[in-house]
């Protein structure tokens, strides 16, 4: 069984009302990683997402770009241990 690796980012930038979440979304599901994004109150997207470590790596790299109508200014990334918990990737929205 391959390794996984986990990583939890926060995204700034024109980054919300621009499909970020649904695009990433996609993008994560297409490269067979799990976990969910969601937006922040404060204009930030927050991603956790587990899976290979190249697809982590290629995924980073889409999420420094974004979809068409984003313009990403800052990512912050956390490695963290990876838990298995996520069964697929999704949107979450906060209460």
């Amino acid at each position: 069984m391959k390794e996984k690796f986990r990583i939890h980012l926060f995204i700034a930038g024109t980054v919300q009302g621009v499909f970020f979440r649904a695009h990433t979304r996609n993008v994560a599901q297409a490269s067979d990683l799990t976990g969910w994004v969601r937006n922040l109150p404060d204009g930030r997207v927050e991603v956790i997402a587990e899976g290979g470590r190249d697809r982590i790596a290629e995924f980073i790299r889409w999420c420094h770009k974004g979809p068409a109508m984003a313009s990403v200014a800052n990512v912050e990334i956390y490695w963290e241990e990876a838990t298995g918990e996520f069964k697929d990737f999704g949107i979450q929205y906060l209460h």
